[in-house]
């Protein structure tokens, strides 16, 4: 029995392999994008900048909805000083995978882009979602 229950969860976590939900959920793709907030000429994105940075370039995106939490991170530079500093957690749910990434690319590149940043930390994963 535990050797079927191994087997069962191992082939649950193939990769390609295709999401199953139980209704009403449907497969989705859960994205969180971290945003840190220290300037690359100096000081930090303040609450106004980060908010008219959703509002003119994450929204048109995705208008169907996001989740924004303020967050602390950390990261090691070229140098190998560890860095900390404020940032933003950006997470959105979506069920028409592919076709988000070219518009998730669009916000990375506009955020490095207006705030000097060298990236954005990208996670995606799998998820079972419904409203």
């Amino acid at each position: 029995m535990t050797a079927f229950a191994l087997l069962a969860l191992s082939a649950c976590a193939q990769p390609g392999a295709p999401q199953v939900c139980t209704a009403p959920l449907k497969p989705a793709v859960a994205i969180d994008l971290y945003f840190g907030r220290d300037k690359a000429m100096g000081g930090e994105v303040t609450d106004a900048e980060w908010g008219a940075f959703v509002a003119e370039v994450v929204t048109s995106r995705f208008p169907g909805g996001l989740s924004v939490f303020d967050a602390s991170g950390q990261y090691r530079d070229s140098s190998g000083r560890i860095v900390r500093e404020r940032s933003k957690r950006l997470v959105i749910v979506v069920f028409d995978a592919p076709a988000h990434r070219a518009r998730l690319d669009q916000i990375i590149d506009a955020y490095k882009q207006r705030f000097g940043q060298n990236s954005v930390f990208r996670v995606e994963q799998p998820v079972c979602a419904g409203i």
